[in-house]
């Protein structure tokens, strides 16, 4: 049961990435910002088109969501286990990567979790193997 609450949480964080597809709600005078946008990266910002920035950033939002699928495929035991740690590498990096890009500050928390799943992986040494 615990392998399926951690594949089930390595699959939300996956798909919370893929807000960045999802049109932007109508802005409002007094509501907030929407923070999953792939129109603006405080990095890229010099690029010479704006259609090259989407382009990685629909780039890392596939590989990130594909990837943490993957590992929570793994951890739950669909797809061979040995599969969860390199997808776990994969999808916590392409999601750094994403982040630290396309920045927005209610989005620290992706970060932190992607920063958390690597040092289980590394520190804690943590396989789906061993709960």
């Amino acid at each position: 049961m615990p392998s399926l609450i951690v594949a089930l949480f390595v699959f939300i964080h996956g798909a919370i990435h893929l807000c960045y597809l999802a049109p932007r709600p109508p802005a409002t005078a007094d509501g907030p910002i929407w923070p999953f946008t792939l129109d603006r990266s405080w990095v890229l910002s010099r690029a010479d088109t704006p259609a090259e920035v989407r382009l990685i950033g629909l780039a890392l939002t596939s590989v990130t969501f594909a990837t943490f699928t993957l590992a929570a495929m793994s951890i739950a035991g669909v797809v061979p286990a040995s599969l969860a740690a390199v997808a776990l590498v994969l999808g916590a990096g392409s999601s750094i990567a994403l982040l630290v890009l396309f920045f927005h500050p209610w989005l620290v928390l992706g970060l932190v979790i992607d920063i958390a799943l690597l040092l289980a992986l590394t520190v804690a040494e943590w396989s789906p193997t061993i709960g």
